[in-house]
């Protein structure tokens, strides 16, 4: 049996703040706002995960009005969201994602990305796909005022 969810995720770019994506810190003028550390790909895939399985999103499991969850690594979420999918029988079969940012260029960090994600996700990095685009000037994204990221991920029953 399979099972297909879809996440995405936007954050607003500020100065003060780092920018991690995919769990690679990225030298940046500009970084993620948000309640944990805003790692924009690392919440798309967790929503993905959680919305294979129809347990909601990520909100609902890590709210921002939780404590416990200021300043967290966003690896704890995907963590946990594996952990939910392996509870009820399912692994990732793969992986797809788009970053979406003006600036920096990502491609000198996709690797790093691919490569932290598979071992989170439990799986080889031939199975992880990470893309990155620009906004082409256009929205908040290509304004340079936030970053996006969305996924796909496909669960699969062994």
């Amino acid at each position: 049996m399979y099972r297909i969810g879809f996440g995405n995720d936007i954050h607003r770019l500020s100065s003060g703040r780092p920018l991690v994506i995919g769990g690679v810190p990225i030298p940046s003028e500009l970084g993620a706002e948000g309640h944990s550390d805003a790692d924009v790909l690392l919440h798309a895939v967790t929503d993905a995960i959680l919305g294979a399985l129809a347990l909601g999103d990520i909100g609902t499991h890590f709210p921002n009005s939780d404590p416990q969850w200021k300043d967290a690594e966003s690896r704890v979420f995907l963590e946990k969201a594996v952990q939910m999918a392996a509870e009820k029988g399912y692994r990732i079969g793969n992986l797809d994602s788009t970053i979406g940012i003006e600036s920096p260029r990502l491609k000198p960090f996709i690797e790093r990305m691919r490569e932290n994600l598979a071992v989170i996700l439990g799986v080889g990095s031939e199975r992880i796909s990470v893309k990155a685009k620009t906004g082409e000037g256009v929205d908040a994204v290509g304004e340079g005022r936030a970053v996006r990221a969305d996924a796909v991920v496909l669960l699969e029953r062994p």
